[in-house]
């Protein structure tokens, strides 16, 4: 099931219609209390989520999802009229995993849905497989989704949570922009390497100083992590 919070009836009908012909389940909400009284019996798979609303704007409520255990993992695509790169960066930070500006085609809204729900399900299969990585004072448990750093529990969204381990995966090695935003992302991103950074500079600070240094910027490369195992 996709939510959809978005108050343009006109909007709200087409992307609910073209989710439905696709064979995914949508529901859509004009006003965030609308929203919160259907999240409070279902959490959906992904969150399509405008940023100028009646009641509350957007930022606001994905950084209230963000705050809570239950939802802080939850996929969130933001739905802007807004273009410029503060707005853009501001969900970001408050811990959106993509967004979309309008006007936007209905193909590419529904490539980028598909894209991320591929990139949450996989996150669910097979978890007794996935590794621990400790660097440092850095562990990163991904069965259990847990991250320790310098002995303090730190809560990552799902992008953030995602970006940390493909980093840790690659160890050692500098990994560009453009490669982080293939791999993390799951799609050309159309240069918005500015998603890399601020998705970097976030972790560094959830991190804290010590395992947040681990993350080295290389200089016209990319990043990398550093330390040892």
């Amino acid at each position: 099931m996709i939510f959809l919070l978005e108050d343009d009836d006109s909007i709200r009908e087409l992307i609910c219609y073209s989710l439905s012909k696709t064979g995914m389940e949508a529901r859509g909400f004009a006003t965030p209390a609308a929203f919160r009284n259907a999240l409070r019996e279902q959490v959906p798979e992904l969150l399509l989520l405008d940023i100028m609303l009646p009641e509350q704007d957007g930022i606001s409520v994905l950084r209230q999802l963000r705050a809570e255990e239950r939802t802080r993992r939850l996929p969130v695509i933001m739905l802007t009229a807004k273009s410029t790169e503060f707005d853009k960066v501001s969900a970001l930070d408050a811990g959106a995993d993509d967004y979309i500006t309008k006007p936007f085609g209905v193909m590419e809204l529904l490539a980028r849905v598909k894209a991320l729900l591929r990139r949450t399900g996989k996150e669910e299969k097979a978890d007794t497989e996935k590794p621990t990585y400790t660097v440092g004072p850095l562990t990163v448990n991904c069965a259990a989704h847990t991250v320790c750093a310098a002995g303090r529990d730190v809560q990552l969204t799902y992008k953030e949570f995602e970006l940390l381990t493909f980093l840790l995966e690659h160890r050692g090695t500098v990994l560009t922009r453009d490669m982080i935003l293939q791999s993390v992302w799951g799609y050309e991103f159309d240069g918005e390497n500015r998603t890399v950074d601020v998705h970097i500079r976030t972790l560094r600070q959830k991190l804290g100083s010590e395992c947040g240094a681990l993350i080295e910027t290389v200089r016209g490369l990319g990043y990398k992590i550093g330390g040892s195992l």
